[in-house]
C-alpha cells in the first residue's frame, strides 16, 4: 500500500550563495527549523520553481546533503521532486531517490518547454514510476511547462499503483473531473494558498504550501479550519493578508528574503533573471 502520511506539507526553497552555487548547508537549516515549529512534511527540490534551474549533479548533492543531514529527525516526511526535460536524466534521478531512504515519496513533474504528446507524456511517468518503490504524485502545471495532462491519460496513469494523486496547477475547475476518472481514491494537492478556500469545495484535499516556508502554523491551521469546515473568519482574514502579500511580487524571492531576515539563515539569492533589481 503506497500512502504518504501528512495532508499538509511544505515547499520549500533551495538556497544559493550570490554567486548562485547551491547551499546545501543553509537549504537543511531551514528545514531543520521548520521541523522545530511542528511541520511534520516537506518538499525538497520541487514546486518553488527552481527545480529546471538545477543540474543533475546539483540535483544529486542535495539528494545526498539530506541522506547525510543526521539532525534531520526520523519522523520527518521528505518529498523529492523529481522531473527533467530529459527522460534519461529524470531516471537517473528517480533511481538515487529511490535509494535513498530518507525520502518517503516523490513529486513527479513533466518536462518544460518539449511539449510532449500525451502519449510521450505517459511513457515517461510510466518509465520513471517503474523505478520508484515510493508514492508519487503527478505535478500538472500548465502554465509553467507548457504541457497539460488531459483526463484520459490521468485516468490511464493513475492506475499505476505507486501513483497516490496529483497537484494540479492548471483549472481548478475540472478538480472533480480528476476524482471522477480515478479508480480509487486520491489526493488532489492544492498548489499554493491563494483561492485555497474555493480549490477544496472542489474537491482539493492536501495542500502543497509555500507561504508556510513564513508562518507554517498558521498556514496549516488555516488549511485545516477549510478543509474541516471550521474556519475562524478573523484568524483567516490575517493569514490571508499575509498570503497576499508572499505572491503579490516574486514569491520566491520574497521568502528567502524573508527567512533570512526573520529566521537568520541566509538562504541567498534567486538564480538570475528571478531576482533582478
Amino acid at each position: 500500500m503506497f500512502d504518504l502520511v501528512n495532508d499538509f506539507h511544505i515547499a520549500v526553497p533551495t538556497a544559493f550563495y550570490e554567486n548562485e552555487d547551491l547551499n546545501t548547508e543553509a537549504t537543511l537549516q531551514h528545514i531543520r527549523n521548520l521541523y522545530d515549529q511542528g511541520v511534520k512534511s516537506v518538499l525538497v527540490c520541487g514546486t518553488t520553481g527552481e527545480q529546471h534551474s538545477l543540474s543533475l549533479a546539483e540535483k544529486l548533492q542535495l539528494l545526498e546533503s539530506l541522506d547525510a543531514a543526521s539532525f534531520l529527525p526520523d519522523d520527518l516526511e521528505i518529498l523529492f521532486g523529481v522531473a527533467s526535460i530529459r527522460q534519461k536524466e529524470a531516471l537517473q534521478l528517480a533511481e538515487k531517490v529511490n535509494a535513498n531512504p530518507k525520502i518517503s515519496g516523490v513529486l513527479l513533474g513533466f518536462p518544460p518547454y518539449i511539449l510532449p504528446s500525451q502519449k510521450e507524456a505517459k511513457l515517461y511517468v510510466e518509465a520513471i514510476a517503474k523505478v520508484i518503490n515510493k508514492p508519487i504524485i503527478l505535478y500538472n502545471n500548465p502554465r509553467r511547462t507548457g504541457f497539460n495532462l488531459e483526463l484520459d491519460t490521468f485516468a490511464e496513469l493513475i492506475k499505476l499503483a505507486n501513483i497516490i494523486g496529483i497537484k494540479d496547477a492548471g483549472d481548478s475547475a475540472r478538480v472533480p473531473e480528476l476524482v471522477s476518472v480515478a479508480d480509487k481514491k486520491i489526493y488532489i494537492y492544492a498548489g499554493g494558498e491563494i483561492d485555497l478556500d474555493k480549490k477544496i469545495v472542489l474537491g482539493a484535499n492536501r495542500l502543497s504550501s509555500m507561504a508556510g516556508n513564513l508562518y507554517p502554523t498558521e498556514v496549516e491551521a488555516y488549511f485545516t479550519g477549510l478543509l474541516r469546515g471550521r474556519a475562524d473568519e478573523t484568524k483567516n482574514a490575517r493569514i490571508e493578508e499575509k498570503i497576499r502579500s508572499v505572491f503579490a511580487e516574486n514569491p520566491i524571492s520574497y521568502i528567502k528574503n524573508e527567512i533570512t531576515k526573520q529566521m537568520n539563515i541566509d538562504m541567498g539569492v534567486a538564480r538570475s533573471p528571478l531576482g533582478n533589481q
